[in-house]
């Protein structure tokens, strides 16, 4: 068990003096996920709610929205609250959405994401 000890004491010492440093641990900004479950674009009606994921300033429906996702789009996922997810578009037509501002960040439902990947909350 000492020499065990002091192989893993002297890796570490090694690896320091050849300028190596330990690998970060992942964090939530390091999951992805994609848009499922939504009405395809040529659907879309902005005033319905058909076509889109509603971004929003807060995990609840009640918050009001800033912006929107489409069924494809690739999120990155930063915290979870119950089934309230905190995003960021990453790719796909939220970079230039028919509504709101490009690469919108916010809370939605989790229930319209999937193929989740990475460290997630």
């Amino acid at each position: 068990m000492a020499s065990l000890l002091l192989k893993t004491v002297a890796a570490a010492g090694l690896g320091a003096a050849l300028g190596m440093t330990a690998v970060p641990p992942a964090s939530a900004g390091d999951c992805e996920a994609r848009v499922v479950g939504v009405a395809s674009l040529n659907q879309y009606d902005h005033f319905s709610g058909r076509g889109f994921l509603a971004v929003r300033v807060g995990p609840n429906s009640r918050f009001r929205q800033v912006g929107e996702l489409y069924r494809g789009d690739i999120v990155s996922v930063y915290d979870r609250q119950g089934n309230w997810y905190h995003v960021t578009c990453m790719s796909g037509v939220c970079s230039d959405p028919y509504w709101g501002d490009p690469q919108p960040s916010g809370w939605v439902s989790g229930r319209y994401l999937g193929g989740f990947a990475g460290v997630c909350p």
